[in-house]
């Protein structure tokens, strides 16, 4: 692997939980409720927050674009959610969401620091230059004006570097063959997070049975779940593809930019981790998968 693939890998680990306390945070969850929305669940916030920048997408759109999602849970949500409240108005939520965390995060003086301020043009940098043909999340994100506050903008590259490399990721699946339930069975199968997990994703127990016997009969699981040498060995391909598919930004950054943009995260990646609004075992497997070679 190139020395900016491995740095893709590395920055992602700083940005991922970053983007995703929008799904998970107090905050988002209490204007997902001022908008209308049921937060019971988490998801109709989620695909309300996650889909608000395509426009208002309908089913088929939303499944291509998130791709591990059953159609049927994707139904379930789409297009209800622009009955609720339009992708504008979403997307301002979403900001006013992102403001009341970031600043209960780091407090009102965290978010006007230097280093978010560093790190929000830095990251910017990395986001501009993502070269997006084939990746719709990263486009779209990328397709937003930037919000003049630093804590904000910082937020916002954040979150079309994350969509660029989950874009890419959707390729890298399609290339090895892996339909989307595939791509959580097999994901199960080298451990990298329990079968439970993915429970939020909509496939039935049918559905994930007759996936997991697709991939048995490519040799990839065995009898057990289990994946076999060459499951494993294609989840790793699947990996190695990804983070050169994430290189791009990076590359253009530069390395030792990219090294003072994970500084300067630290303190908010640390806040991120404090609070404990992420759970402790996510469907990311960061930390479990192995590292591409």
């Amino acid at each position: 692997m190139s020395e900016f693939s491995l740095l893709a890998r590395r920055m992602w680990h700083q940005i991922e939980p970053v983007h995703a306390t929008l799904y998970f945070a107090p905050q988002a969850f209490a204007e997902a409720a001022a908008l209308g929305y049921d937060v019971e669940s988490r998801w109709p916030s989620y695909f309300a927050y996650r889909t608000a920048p395509l426009g208002a997408a309908g089913p088929a759109l939303v499944t291509a674009a998130y791709y591990s999602f059953s159609p049927a849970a994707v139904a379930r949500h789409v297009p209800a959610v622009w009955s609720v409240a339009a992708p504008g108005r979403v997307l301002e939520a979403r900001l006013v969401a992102m403001d009341r965390t970031l600043r209960a995060l780091l407090g009102d003086e965290g978010v006007t620091s230097p280093e978010i301020a560093e790190a929000a043009d830095l990251a910017r940098r990395a986001a501009e230059s993502s070269a997006v043909p084939g990746r719709p999340l990263a486009a779209a994100n990328l397709d937003l004006p930037w919000p003049d506050e630093p804590h904000l903008a910082l937020w916002q590259a954040v979150t079309v570097l994350r969509e660029h490399r989950g874009d890419g990721h959707l390729a890298a699946l399609l290339a090895a063959g892996l339909d989307g339930c595939e791509a959580l069975v097999s994901f199960a199968a080298v451990g990298a997070a329990p079968v439970a997990n993915f429970a939020g994703r909509g496939w039935s127990e049918q559905e994930w049975a007759a996936a997991r016997e697709r991939l048995a009969a490519r040799g990839l699981v065995g009898a057990d779940g289990v994946a076999t040498e060459a499951g494993r060995a294609l989840r790793d391909r699947v990996e190695r593809m990804t983070d050169e598919a994430a290189a791009g930004p990076w590359h253009a950054l530069g390395a030792d930019k990219a090294e003072r943009l994970a500084a300067c995260l630290q303190p908010l990646l640390g806040a991120v981790f404090m609070s404990g609004m992420l759970p402790a075992q996510s469907t990311l497997g960061i930390g479990t998968v192995r590292a591409p070679e």
